[in-house]
């Protein structure tokens, strides 16, 4: 009687072009990112206003704004991060380009994430074959999954939009940034939804589009760093920058964007008709009948599955240190005098030597990206679990314990290595230009080290989360979110101490060149080790999905 009932509900569904089924499908997409996409929001949104209100009160002059912009054209290391100052008297000039292409990178892997999480994590947890049974399309999923991505991307720009405005910013110039971070968000939701379909995991599916991501944001770097700015065309980050929000807006550029998730989105749906559900285009090679010795133990296979995350985030940290450390002796020229900047590079980084201030600045920013991956990885935890995989694993003689300590560890590790190599690039790159490689790089890798506590505190909660209560795992996300906002903006904002205190960053000594104390690192150490405490005993009176 049931198959009966489904044969006319799969023809009409062919017959309405596959996407019967997308409305309710985006509902419940929606619905589930309610805490994943708000937390996004909020901390590119806080972002914006940050920058806004800070340029606002640090330059009350254009002569001040103009000799800033020309530190920050003169610093090919800083074109590099952020792009050329393309409006070099207003607020709003400096303001949108501190946040272009940072922005727009970020919203490209929000929309990454949020259309390889609705497609092809589906697929493979096997939830997206019993939607397929019901009354929907073929392209539904994938349909839904783009709309998602452009409903939070579009939420995004406009709220962005409204806070410039409302912060007394040309409108116009606002209304081009939010799109410009939009348009970049679109063009990689396509770039995910191509990805989704080549690959049969979600894990290689993020990968696919975190390079191409990373690799447009190196062409753009490259481009804005040297002579060759027409190569900046060539990168869908460097069309977000194109478009010169507050700099005599280029409104045509949008079509850029427009026209390139158009193409993807049509490949994707070619490749979705051409491949079977759960299958990918790329089909992976038959692995050995029987695992290896390394493999064969929880550690061995936490280290597997997150070694090739660890080597992207490694690359895009090491690039990172060489790119402060040349920066750092040279931060004073970069500002060109102006004493309410260098007070906020010393608030922010502990005061003292200028240098040491903006390291220590610049380290604390790597911790909170550091800790992103720690959330990632316990991300992780939970799709092994969500997958299926994690219940036959357990039915050997693996326990629960045993296999959430293995994948700890490696994050742990995990994050040491990535505040090392960063504190070891820096420190070299500064030691060259200050002719002190030794000494640099030994207090360079004193700072990286100090701020693993912080790092691993958050893990920790995350892991908290996880293990008490796995439907709100993504709420690490907000932690994360909320640490961000306090540690790069509330000292800005002269927020109480007491909610700066909230965050385990805040009590992470600022190296090089603060004073140093181990008492709060140990305490740090201990919290972190407490709450992963509470996580295994959670972990352990809780039912496996």
């Amino acid at each position: 009687m049931t198959t009966a009932a489904l044969r006319p509900t799969a023809r009409a569904a062919r017959r309405e072009g596959g996407l019967t089924g997308t409305g309710r499908l985006l509902k419940l997409w929606l619905r589930r990112d309610r805490v994943m996409a708000p937390c996004w929001m909020y901390g590119l949104t806080a972002l914006v206003a940050g920058t806004v209100y800070s340029f606002k009160n640090e330059y009350d002059t254009p002569e001040a704004l103009a000799n800033f912009a020309r530190g920050i054209n003169g610093n090919p290391s800083t074109r590099a991060m952020y792009g050329p100052v393309l409006d070099s008297g207003t607020v709003g000039g400096l303001s949108a380009w501190r946040v272009g292409a940072v922005g727009a990178a970020f919203t490209a892997v929000m929309c990454v994430l949020l259309v390889v999480r609705h497609t092809r994590a589906e697929e493979e947890t096997g939830r997206l074959e019993l939607v397929g049974a019901a009354a929907v399309g073929r392209r539904a999923p994938l349909t839904a999954a783009l709309l998602t991505a452009g409903t939070a991307a579009g939420v995004l720009a406009a709220v962005v939009a409204a806070v410039m405005i409302l912060f007394g910013m040309p409108v116009a110039g606002s209304v081009a940034l939010g799109l410009s971070w939009f348009g970049a968000g679109a063009v990689f939701a396509g770039v995910a939804a191509v990805t989704a379909q080549l690959a049969e995991t979600s894990r290689l599916a993020n990968g696919l589009a975190f390079g191409a991501l990373g690799t447009a944001y190196l062409v753009r770097g490259i481009a804005d760093a040297g002579s060759a700015h027409w190569v900046s065309w060539l990168s869908p980050i460097g069309w977000a920058q194109r478009v010169r929000p507050c700099a005599d807006e280029q409104w045509a550029v949008l079509l850029l964007p427009l026209a390139a998730t158009a193409a993807l989105v049509a490949v994707a749906y070619a490749l979705t008709e051409r491949r079977d559900l759960g299958a990918g285009v790329l089909a992976p090679s038959l692995g050995p009948a029987s695992a290896a010795p390394s493999l064969r133990s929880p550690l061995a296979l936490a280290w597997r599955l997150q070694r090739g995350a660890l080597a992207g985030w490694a690359a895009a940290f090491g690039i990172y240190g060489f790119a402060i450390g040349g920066v750092a002796d040279g931060v004073g020229d970069l500002v060109n005098g102006s004493e309410a900047v260098l007070d906020d590079i010393r608030k922010l980084g502990g005061g003292g030597d200028l240098a040491d201030a903006f390291l220590a600045t610049a380290m604390s920013l790597m911790a909170l990206f550091t800790a992103a991956y720690a959330v990632q990885t316990v991300m992780r935890m939970r799709a092994e679990e969500s997958a299926g995989r994690l219940e036959p694993l357990l039915a050997t003689a693996v326990g629960r314990a045993r296999w959430a300590v293995a994948n700890l560890a490696v994050t742990a590790a995990g994050t040491a290595v990535l505040l090392l190599l960063t504190g070891f690039s820096a420190g070299l790159v500064h030691g060259a230009r200050t002719g002190d490689v030794d000494g640099r790089l030994v207090r360079q890798l004193g700072a990286a080290l100090a701020q693993l506590p912080s790092v691993w505190v958050i893990a920790a909660v995350a892991f908290l989360l996880f293990a008490a209560l796995p439907r709100a795992t993504s709420a690490g996300w907000g932690v994360l979110a909320a640490c961000l906002f306090l540690g790069q903006v509330g000292p800005l904002l002269d927020l109480p101490q007491a909610v700066l205190d909230v965050s385990p960053f805040t009590h992470t000594p600022k190296l090089p060149g603060g004073d140093f104390s181990a008492t709060p690192l140990i305490a740090l150490t201990a919290v972190a080790v407490a709450v992963t405490a509470a996580g295994l005993l959670a972990l352990r009176r809780r039912d496996i999905a």
